[in-house]
């Protein structure tokens, strides 16, 4: 068993949870439990948000400059990077990510996590415009505490996207990991501490939902960045709408990948491989609906049926293994129902459908491909977030850009086509936040993010930076100026 966890991180300091109770934290691969995290109690919430609200309007974070802030967690992001095999180990203990998909993620994640330090550097939080009623002083104001809540498929990697950016814009922030995948955040909690982020600054907490709820509401917290559910999302925005604070929300997905009548079979294979079936297609991106056209139906089908029998299931440890299971019993029962679903329904499974033979513990789930399916079908318009794809036949691509459109997510999609123009005809028709051409593209240096019941906001790109300030407008007078403008120098670079 890993080292238990059975405690809080509040105003710099490890302190026991108010809860008496635990929560296990279970290897979805073996179903064994590997350590034991505390639960917070309400009580907790308050003492940690009170704790940033105290730390941000008292204390020397926000004061400080950009740079300074900025050589912090870098140092932070430097110490995380010698700790990458065990955050490695963390991540596929935790959720079944296989361990050279894991160590990947770790890598990526730190450059983003100093992406973001880049940006906000080169970023002038004082901008002097000339107008037409005079000059003025645009200011760029950290907005506050800021309530970080992460879900359970990409813990590592939300934890560095929610927290570096809210920190070197001088927020201060609580951050709850998901219930099933904590333990990576003691970890990033550890270095940032040992790197010098001040204590309340940054403050942890674990439990489930109802301590969410209580985060969510409190009065001293002025932003909500979630990533999670569209249920969840939407519960969140009324609480937050009616305080007015503001949300960042990346919430579900369920998006389709044209495959147009040029489509080059090869690469396509390759980006819907990777597009549907990484992390157990349990990524909100995607690709879950493939759109087919109907004169080469049968023959991609069976393309699709070879990608994802290509894919080796088995234990995330081992190095050979390219999908490992589904991260938790309640996620494979959640999967197994929608297959039942599409078989009821009148798809046809194509490949998979059920547990990988030789694997009778864990929780594993067949990659696999409905072939017959409709857009109307469960399978074709709700998140299943397992390694599920339905591939849907279409007669034209003005038909398959309406499919692509008919559902009430808009976060990722896909072209693959050999034409740049129906590429770029059908990635400015389809509705979404993102979209790739001939490929699974996430790029953390352009803005990713929903729109529909995919969510608010974007996570990454500079417009991810730019999410955790406030505005503010000075309206000067002509002997202020240079006051300002000094100000304005990049004299912290």
């Amino acid at each position: 068993m890993l080292t238990d966890r059975e405690m809080l991180f509040i105003d710099g300091e490890w302190v026991p949870a108010g809860a008496d109770e635990t929560t296990s934290i279970v290897n979805p691969a073996t179903e064994e439990t590997v350590a034991r995290v505390a639960q917070a109690s309400p009580d907790d919430v308050n003492r940690a948000v009170r704790s940033a609200a105290n730390a941000f309007r008292n204390g020397p974070w926000r004061r400080g400059t950009v740079a300074e802030r900025a050589r912090i967690l870098a140092n932070a992001l430097n110490r995380l990077a010698t700790r990458s095999d065990e955050l490695a180990g963390l991540i596929t203990t935790q959720m079944g990510l296989p361990a050279s998909n894991a160590a990947g993620q770790v890598s990526s994640s730190i450059e983003m996590g100093r992406y973001f330090l880049d940006v906000a550097t080169d970023l002038p939080t004082t901008e002097i415009r000339q107008t037409s009623s005079g000059p003025a002083a645009v200011l760029r104001e950290p907005v506050g505490v800021v309530a970080a809540i992460a879900p359970w498929n990409g813990p590592f990697a939300v934890a560095i996207q929610k927290i570096i950016p809210a920190l070197v814009t001088g927020c201060s922030v609580v951050y709850k990991p998901a219930l099933e995948t904590p333990l990576d955040a003691y970890l990033v909690v550890e270095e940032l501490t040992e790197a010098g982020v001040p204590a309340g600054v940054l403050n942890l907490i674990t439990s489930g939902p109802g301590i969410g709820r209580a985060l969510v509401a409190h009065p001293d917290v002025q932003k909500i960045s979630f990533t999670g559910s569209t249920s969840t999302g939407r519960e969140i925005g009324r609480v937050a709408g009616g305080a007015f604070k503001r949300v960042q929300l990346e919430l579900g997905g369920k998006s389709a990948a044209v495959l147009a009548e040029d489509v080059d079979v090869e690469l396509a294979m390759s980006g819907i491989r990777m597009g549907s079936f990484m992390n157990s297609g349990q990524v909100c991106a995607s690709y879950s609906r493939i759109l087919v056209p109907r004169g080469r139906a049968d023959e991609l089908t069976q393309a699709l049926v070879a990608a994802a029998e290509s894919l080796v299931v088995g234990d995330p440890a081992d190095t050979s293994t390219t999908m490992g299971p589904v991260a938790s019993r309640k996620q494979y029962e959640t999967v197994s129902g929608y297959v039942d679903a599409g078989r009821s329904e009148g798809a046809v499974v194509a490949t998979g459908g059920g547990r990988p033979s030789g694997l009778s513990r864990g929780f594993f789930v067949s990659p696999t491909v409905f072939a017959g399916a409709t857009n109307e079908m469960r399978i074709s318009q709700e998140e299943i977030f397992g390694p599920v794809i339905s591939v849907i036949s279409y007669d034209s691509l003005d038909e398959a850009i309406a499919i692509a459109n008919d559902s009430v997510y808009g976060l990722h999609g896909a072209v693959f086509t050999q034409d740049p123009t129906v590429a770029a005809r059908v990635a400015r028709e389809v509705h979404t936040g993102t979209f790739s051409i001939n490929s699974f593209t996430y790029n953390h240096e352009a803005p990713f993010g929903g729109v529909k019941d995919s969510g608010v906001g974007r996570d990454t790109g500079p417009e991810a930076v730019e999410s955790f300030y406030e505005l503010k407008t000075v309206n000067l007078t002509p002997e202020m100026v240079p006051v300002f403008e000094a100000a304005a120098r990049p004299i912290d670079s």
